[in-house]
């Protein structure tokens, strides 16, 4: 059942929104007189159900294995019967792709809910939280300025941030109702999503098939880097590869960058058994979003 994905600055609020979703959805589900609305339930997930303390974020290693866990907590949960609330900073737009993927390869929709709290006042919150309550609950004030500086604010024109709700601080609720339809629908029909052939889980691999994930992943990325080397200087720009282009941000993008992403590409699309005409293409694509 559908993934309601939060997002925003440390200290935004996400937990008061997410459970401010939570009791509406309960009470819609409550209120249901349709069977397939009614056996419906709600699950929260966050760094508090997940045992996560805020220090995790301090280091890269932790924080990329918090993220893990978050996802694979998320994974397990979507199903026929559930309505999974991710409650996090889910600030990177590849781990808000990943997850818009998971979503999609068990057809169901999913959407994005930016809390919309100022930096300015999610500092000042911050600040309440660290010298008003034993323990403490806000972040350390360099974890803090770390998460804000590197923040990629969900985008509403991307497919996997969209459709994208944006909750100001001054509203009294999120848009409760329009998420309830976007995910449910008006008439109470649960919506299903198609999944294109990068989401589709399917048997048996062909015995080849990583040997040409690896080998076509590889292939893109040493051209990227091959035009760079070429055009040295200049920043931004795009690469022709066959058929398709990769658009490069406005930085230059190194090699470590473009192997962690051929990576997580490879990972995800490890049993998915993509077609190999459409490998290229839809690596490529993921680039661009990573990119964007």
């Amino acid at each position: 059942m559908p993934l309601i994905l939060i997002s925003g600055y440390p200290s935004s609020g996400k937990t008061y929104r997410s459970n401010q979703l939570l009791d509406f959805f309960n009470a819609k589900i409550k209120a249901a007189t349709e069977s397939h609305i009614s056996r419906l339930n709600v699950l929260l997930i966050n760094d508090q159900t997940l045992g996560l303390s805020k220090d995790v974020y301090r280091e890269a290693r932790p924080e990329k294995d918090a993220r893990a866990a978050e996802y694979s907590a998320i994974k397990r949960a979507l199903g026929r019967d559930t309505m999974v609330i991710a409650d996090g900073l889910n600030y990177i737009k590849g781990f808000r792709y990943q997850l818009y993927c998971e979503a999609k390869a068990v057809q169901t929709p999913s959407c994005v809910v930016h809390v919309g709290t100022p930096v300015d006042k999610c500092k000042e919150i911050n600040a309440e939280l660290l010298s008003d309550r034993d323990p403490p609950e806000g972040y350390p004030e360099d974890i803090f300025d770390n998460l804000v500086y590197r923040y990629e604010e969900p985008n509403g024109m991307t497919r996997w941030d969209s459709p994208l709700f944006t909750v100001p601080y001054d509203d009294a609720m999120p848009p409760c109702e329009e998420i309830w339809n976007s995910l449910i629908g008006t008439e109470g029909e649960l919506k299903k999503v198609k999944p294109n052939a990068a989401t589709v889980m399917k048997t048996a691999p062909g015995s080849d098939y990583l040997y040409e994930l690896d080998k076509i992943t590889q292939e893109v990325m040493t051209a990227v880097i091959a035009w760079q080397k070429d055009h040295v200087g200049e920043f931004g720009g795009q690469v022709p590869i066959g058929d398709t282009t990769v658009e490069l941000p406005v930085s230059s993008v190194t090699l470590p960058q473009l192997q962690r992403i051929r990576r997580q590409f490879i990972s995800l699309n490890r049993q998915h058994n993509l077609a190999k005409s459409r490998i290229h293409g839809s690596f490529v694509e993921y680039l661009n979003s990573n990119f964007a």
